[in-house]
């Protein structure tokens, strides 16, 4: 009895082990469709930002890493400096927002900015055109640090959160980050989007299938056990 109970849990177990390892596989296929769908924005013509009838509809999947250029002016005196750690070290994401040509108002991460950085440049005046890749808003804060309004401090790009901090009014639901434009001066660094996205699932559904294959082994040893010695009828 015992081990027609090792048995089933064992049935059990290679039975989940296999769905977990398919389902590994469709998120392989998932995961790779999202790098491929990327990759053509990242390096796609830019095109313009979503109007404003579709601001209810964006997505991070529909919008996100969307190449797009945008011409309007920056408000001068309303930079927000969002907590960063980059490949450059830490310091801070310098984020203006910048008035469309047609009124609406987006935010522009202008780039980034050491933390011993400690002159306030401002926006170039006059009308600019920015073209750089389209991100969703953050507004549920960093890991384990939330936004503190009330004290300036930011830790993560909420748009709305820091359009009310800073009384600028409605906002899209999304920042742009602004391209590296060679001509600029080297604070704020444009450019430093990481689109990287971990791909670890056909590790995961290897694993998951070698798991299934081990359970699979050890019920044929148990139930090759249970005839091992047993007597043979004779006739």
């Amino acid at each position: 009895m015992r081990r027609l109970i090792f048995l089933v849990a064992l049935a059990l177990a290679f039975c989940g082990f296999t769905a977990l390892g398919a389902w590994q596989v469709q998120r392989l296929h998932w995961k790779h469709a999202l790098i491929a769908r990327v990759d053509a924005r990242v390096h796609a013509e830019p095109v313009a930002l979503p109007a404003r009838n579709e601001w209810s509809r964006a997505s991070a999947t529909r919008d996100e890493y969307r190449r797009v250029a945008v011409t309007g002016e920056y408000l001068q005196g309303h930079d927000t400096r969002v907590q960063a750690v980059t490949e450059r070290g830490p310091g801070w994401w310098l984020l203006t927002p910048l008035r469309e040509d047609d009124g609406d108002t987006v935010l522009v991460n202008r780039g980034f900015v050491p933390n011993d950085w400690k002159v306030d440049v401002a926006p170039p005046a006059g009308r600019v055109r920015v073209v750089g890749l389209l991100r969703m808003s953050e507004p549920h804060g960093a890991f384990l640090r939330s936004n503190d309004a009330a004290h300036d401090r930011w830790y993560s790009r909420d748009v709305a959160a820091i359009a009310r901090a800073r009384g600028i009014g409605e906002v899209a639901p999304w920042f742009v980050d602004a391209e590296r434009d060679a001509s600029a001066p080297e604070w704020p660094a444009g450019g430093m989007t990481v689109v990287r996205f971990r791909d670890q699932h056909l590790q995961y559904a290897l694993t998951w299938f070698a798991l299934a294959a081990l359970t699979l082994f050890a019920g044929w040893r148990v139930y090759t056990s249970t005839n091992v010695g047993r007597p043979r009828h004779q006739h």
